[in-house]
């Protein structure tokens, strides 16, 4: 499916997205490896083990970067001109290999942009959930997204 313009949005308008996906243990290694995270929680699994989470924890920003993914298909594929910033990000649980992520994402406001009449911007909440449905992830982002083209007449 593609993306949506600017004008197929609206204020309260709720996606559950279809995908989901199962995280590995490759995923957070390669990932923490590929950002230079050394953090010991994410690729030590001695480390981990005597924490209190008693196992690796997935990268919380692999995590972001999923969630926001997941959306992308439904909601702005081919329609965004750019992310403008991400904010009030959260991770209240975390994730572990094994974990499938689940996405929901809500518009939360939009309006269009005083500089440039083709364009306008779309605020959205994702919001992560594992398997057992609790949240992971949440994350409000605003898109600069383009208007629908002018119908071109026969």
């Amino acid at each position: 499916m593609a993306g949506l313009y600017y004008e197929q949005f609206d204020i309260g308008q709720v996606f559950k997205h279809a995908i989901t996906r199962t995280v590995t243990e490759t995923d957070n290694t390669l990932f923490s490896v590929m950002t230079m995270n050394t953090q010991p929680l994410h690729i030590d699994a001695d480390f981990a083990a005597k924490t209190e989470f008693g196992q690796r924890l997935v990268n919380s920003i692999f995590t972001l970067g999923l969630v926001i993914g997941i959306s992308v298909n439904e909601t702005t594929l081919g329609t965004t001109i750019a992310n403008l910033g991400m904010g009030d990000t959260r991770f209240p649980k975390p994730v572990f290999h094994g974990d499938t992520i689940s996405v929901q994402t809500e518009v939360t406001a939009k309006r269009k942009s005083k500089s440039r009449g083709d364009a306008g911007i779309v605020e959205f909440e994702h919001r992560g959930t594992n398997q057992r449905g609790e949240v992971v992830c949440v994350c409000k982002r605003s898109a600069f997204m383009r208007c629908q083209p002018a119908a071109n007449p026969a």
